[in-house]
Formats: C-alpha cells, structure tokens, sequence
C-alpha cells in the first residue's frame, strides 16, 4: 500500500480553503534543483518507503523520456517523506542512464538528470507534489508526468501516452485511462468517476488514478489556487488536480495505458482514510465550482490518447462479509447522523436493508446516488461537522461496494464496467435531484 509519510493521526478536515503557507522545499531542495538549472520534461515521483519498487518504476520512466523524447532536455525527480529505507537513494542510483540509452540505441541530445528531495511540511501524497509542482515551475518545464512509486505495469511507452498529448497536441492535463480488474478501484468507480461526470459533464474514467501528465501553465495556475487544505495534502490531491483543471478551464483528455498493477487495496481494510480526503476534498470543490456544474446537463466523452489495448487485469482479492458487517454495525452508531443528513425517505430505506446473507446483499445503485447527493448538500452547509458526515458516509460506500460485488459476482470485468457506465448514466439522469436539493439547502441558509 502506497504511503507518503511517516504514520500520524488523521486531522479533522479544515472548514476552510487555503494555500501551503510556506515552500514544500527547504534550502537543501531548492538548492539541489537550481543545480539543474532548467528541463523541458520532468518526471516526478512521489514515495515514502518504496525502496522495493521505485527501481523498477525509475528504470521505465527513464528509458522512456530518453527513448521517445531524445531532443528535450529530461529530469526526473523523486520527491520524498523522509523513507526509512534507501527509497532515494534507489530513485538516483537505479541504472545509470548511460545504460538506458545502450539498451534502446537512442543518443539523447541532452544528459538525463536524476534527484531526490525530501519535502518539508504536512506528511502526505499532496505535500509531495505540491514539491513536484514547485521544481517543476522552478524548472520552467513544458510538462511533468507523474507516476506512483508501487507500479509494477509501468513501461517507457507511458512517459510518451502521458506527455504526447502535452507536448505535441496542446493540452494540459492527461489523465490515466486503464484496465483495470472490477474491484480494483471502488473509490473511483462508485464516487470519483459518475460525480466527475454527472457534476462537470467530463467523462474521465479515473480521475483520481495517480499517474498523470501536467503542462507547464497549468502547474503555474495550479500553485496559484486557494482550494487547498489537509485532505488535498493527502489522497485528495488526485481529485483535486482533475476538478481544478476541469473547473479552471484548461484542456483535458486521457492516455491509454493498459493495465495497471500496483499495491491494489481492499476496501473493506484499506480505504477508509483515504476515502473521507478524496470525497471530502471532492465535495469541497463541489461548493467552490457550484455556479459551474449548476449549470452542466449530461457529459461529453473526453478524448483519448494511445492505442486501445485488450488486456487481462490482475484480479484483487475483496472481503464481501466485512464489507457488509461494516455497514450492518454501523447502523446504530450513525443513524443520528444519518438523519441528519439524508433525506427521510432514504434513511429509512437504508434502516430497511437485510444484512443477514452477504451472497445475497442488495444496496441499489439508485438509493446510493440518493445517499451520496444528501451528503454533498449536507457537507456544504454552513457550519457541517464535515468529518462526522464523511465517517458516516463510509459505511454506506461499503454497502454499495458490497452490492456491485454481490450484482458482478458471475461477470467478466467487461461486463462489470457496463454496469459501471450504466450508474453513471443514472448519476446524470438523477441529477436534478441535487440541483433541487441544493437550490433549497443555499435558499434556507441565505
């Protein structure tokens, strides 16, 4: 499992938006990239205790920037949470990259720099690239690709489906758009993706999917924003990198990667921290943007980059039953909260649903887009205990993860992403629904 810092507890979310008040660089850093002097192309890793697979991801995203992009002038640059373990050291010693060049017969016109910083501030992914964000500007760069640090399905290729778009076809941000098995990425395919689309009318499969291509002016207006705070300085950095490129107007489309392998997490162990920084952040932004998704109807696809590739994803191993007695046990500790922030209708169906056979668990897709709705509105009123309606939200996610496994049990993970569209779809179709319900919520409290 990817971490991005030494462990801590996880603060109550800010009630308000603002900026990293100081550099995620200290002197150290910022002396080591001035050392640099500039690039054309960055590749930025953020780790913390990688030193297992960053090799790996260094020797690919290496070869790739020497392989496709000979004639600019390449960085890579690993920022770090002060690893326990030799992570930085790998990221700069892996291979050198006069090795690379022998092994793909390519002449770079420029030498290949390799450095590691430690970031400085709030522990988390977000710190980290805020770090990336600040070296890349440093470096007046054309575009900075972004990849995770535990990819084990990472070849040269990607550096060229991230990049290309930027730096041959004008756009700005290049999201990742994978194959990925049905129960990899429950995040993404019950909230991030339908909310993406059903919000902002932009069809981006995985938008919170960690690998990512920026360009140069979007960095720069990205370190502009005031939208940042403690989730956005964890996972929720993803989401909120894709709702601000959409929101602030920049160009958008998504790289075909193949399939994705990494330290998948089962949602039932693994995702409760990082669920309440993305659907917190997500849900921040939501309040930022309104006048913007007010006003979207439908979605539009998004272009796509690369060649569409069949493959097979590794499959991921999920706990149905604890998925289920999460959300069973949780009924009396939040149903206060419940009330509070649901409609009754939907509470009580909630109240209602039948937990004694998890073969057998329903939570529907349409009663989910409800709950999810009510709690966006809800998370937005003036003085919300935010964190207290994100943990209560989270044993509903866990129902609603429980039953798209209970619906895909017997389907391919084709079959499954069908279903996965058709939610979405509905996302929209019920999304009148929200607009009502917010309408009114911004009407009481005016």
């Amino acid at each position: 499992m990817l971490r991005f810092g030494p462990p801590e507890e996880v603060p109550a979310l800010t009630t308000h938006s603002a900026s990293p008040a100081d550099s995620a660089l200290d002197d150290k850093g910022l002396a080591e990239v001035r050392r640099v002097v500039s690039a054309d192309l960055m590749v930025g890793i953020p780790s913390f205790g990688n030193a297992a697979t960053i090799g790996y991801v260094v020797r690919a995203a290496t070869a790739g920037m020497v392989q496709y992009f000979p004639d600019l002038k390449p960085v890579l640059v690993n920022s770090d949470g002060g690893s326990p373990d030799d992570t930085p050291h790998v990221a700069v010693s892996t291979e050198s990259p006069d090795y690379i060049e022998k092994i793909i017969l390519v002449a770079p016109r420029h030498k290949l720099r390799r450095i590691s910083v430690t970031y400085r501030g709030q522990s988390g992914k977000g710190t980290a690239v805020h770090a990336l964000f600040e070296i890349a500007r440093e470096l007046k760069v054309q575009a900075m690709v972004m990849v995770d640090s535990d990819l084990r399905s990472i070849v040269p290729e990607w550096v060229e489906l991230l990049a290309g778009p930027i730096l041959k076809g004008g756009y700005d941000f290049v999201a990742p758009l994978y194959a990925r098995y049905k129960y990899d990425g429950t995040i993404t395919n019950s909230i991030s993706y339908p909310l993406t689309r059903a919000l902002y009318g932009a069809r981006i499969r995985q938008p919170i999917g960690g690998d990512f291509a920026v360009s140069g002016d979007l960095i720069g207006r990205l370190l502009e924003l005031d939208t940042w705070d403690d989730s956005t300085a964890r996972f929720g950095i993803d989401i909120w990198m894709t709702h601000s490129a959409i929101n602030e107007g920049f160009a958008v489309c998504q790289a075909r990667l193949g399939a994705k392998i990494h330290d998948a997490k089962d949602p039932a162990s693994d995702l409760g921290p990082m669920f309440r920084q993305v659907v917190g952040t997500l849900f921040r932004l939501a309040g930022h943007y309104e006048d913007r998704w007010l006003a979207v109807r439908g979605s539009h696809p998004i272009p796509e980059y690369g060649f569409e590739r069949v493959v097979a994803p590794e499959e991921i191993s999920v706990n149905l039953g604890k998925l289920v007695d999460g959300f069973e046990n949780a009924r009396p500790t939040h149903r206060e909260t419940w009330a509070e922030m649901l409609a009754p209708e939907q509470l009580e169906r909630v109240m209602q649903i039948d937990c004694s056979d998890a073969a057998a668990f329903r939570f529907a897709a349409e009663l989910w887009i409800r709950c999810l709705y009510d709690t966006l509105i809800a998370f937005n009123r003036p003085g919300a205990e935010r964190e207290k309606l994100l943990s209560a939200l989270t044993p509903l996610y866990f129902a609603r993860t429980a039953g798209f496994i209970v619906e895909t049990a017997d389907m391919t993970t084709d079959q499954a992403e069908r279903v996965i569209d058709a939610v979405a779809h509905e996302f929209e179709q019920l999304k009148p629904y929200l607009v009502s319900g917010w309408r009114s919520m911004r009407d009481a409290t005016a």
